[in-house]
């Protein structure tokens, strides 16, 4: 069982609010949030409601100030637990819209997108096994992407501002 724990001051301090999974609006249960201790599993924390907005990793460990680690504000108004994917990891990226145009296959991480694939801007892909993060520079850097299994048919359907990814990373390691 997953579990997340959000403080409203640093070092774990203040009041605070456990979840045990997904969850739309955190805005009810706190009113900014400036540390985090993941108990177990791990999540996509989001700076606005329904999964919208900024996304960050979090795995299991405790973040005393992640502002300053991440750089993100003390917003925090939903998240979404990782599941745990044990089996074989594969995606579809396509270079057009709605899986159109080239098409590229991942089964492994990627840590420079443009150096593997000669390319760095994808517009659809189709996640078929495993849970994936996007980032928009190399080398697992700069805002990130979660991506479940499922059909993207636009970048903006990821949550992306741009087509533009640097790295690609499997999520596994809990």
């Amino acid at each position: 069982m997953a579990k997340i724990i959000f403080y409203e001051d640093s070092n774990f301090g203040g009041r605070y609010h456990e979840c045990m999974g997904d969850c739309s609006n955190l805005h009810s249960y706190f009113n900014h949030c400036h540390s985090i201790r993941v108990e177990s599993g791990c999540f996509m924390i989001y700076d606005r409601s329904d999964y919208m907005g900024f996304q960050y990793f979090l795995r299991r460990g405790e973040y005393s100030d992640y502002q300053q680690m991440m750089g993100m504000t003390d917003c925090v108004r939903s998240c979404r637990m990782v599941p745990m994917h044990q089996s074989s990891f594969r995606m579809r990226l396509y270079d057009r819209y709605d899986m159109g145009g080239q098409m590229m296959e991942l089964m492994d991480d990627c840590p420079n997108f443009m150096e593997r694939f000669h390319m760095s801007d994808i517009h659809s892909c189709n996640v078929m096994d495993g849970h994936w993060l996007f980032y928009d520079q190399p080398n697992y850097r700069g805002r990130m992407y979660y991506m479940r299994p499922g059909e993207y048919r636009r970048y903006s359907d990821w949550g992306g501002m741009s087509s533009r990814i640097g790295s690609i990373r499997r999520i596994m390691d809990y």
